[in-house]
Order: structure tokens, then sequence, then C-alpha cells
């Protein structure tokens, strides 16, 4: 099975496992949070939004 966006490639992105993990658990808890209060049903599971955005670039760990 392959997954897409490739591990690897979100792992350069962010510098380690451990960061990954951490960054897209907070988006998504935001995205959640988010779609709640607006009570509407997202198009797209949350942890994959936030994937999306670490593999395009638009969610980046701060240094």
């Amino acid at each position: 099975m392959m997954l897409y966006p490739p591990v690897a490639d979100l792992v350069d992105k962010t510098g380690s496992r451990y960061q990954l993990v951490n960054l897209v658990a907070r988006r998504a808890r935001t995205l959640s949070a988010q779609a709640q209060e607006r009570e509407e049903t997202p198009e797209k599971k949350p942890v994959s939004a936030a994937i999306d955005e670490v593999y395009t670039g638009k969610l980046s760990v701060k240094k």
C-alpha cells in the first residue's frame, strides 16, 4: 500500500516524526473545533486536512 503524501517527505518538512505528529494533531484539533463552532461538517477529515497543509507548506514548525 502506498501512502500519499509519503511520510518521509512530511518528516523532511518538519524535522522529526515527533514534531510532525504534534503539528498535525494540534492543527487537526483546531480544524475540528472551528467546524464544530460553525456547526458544519468538514469536507475532509481534520487529520487529512492538516497533513495536506504540512505537505503543501501552508503549515510549518516555528523555529
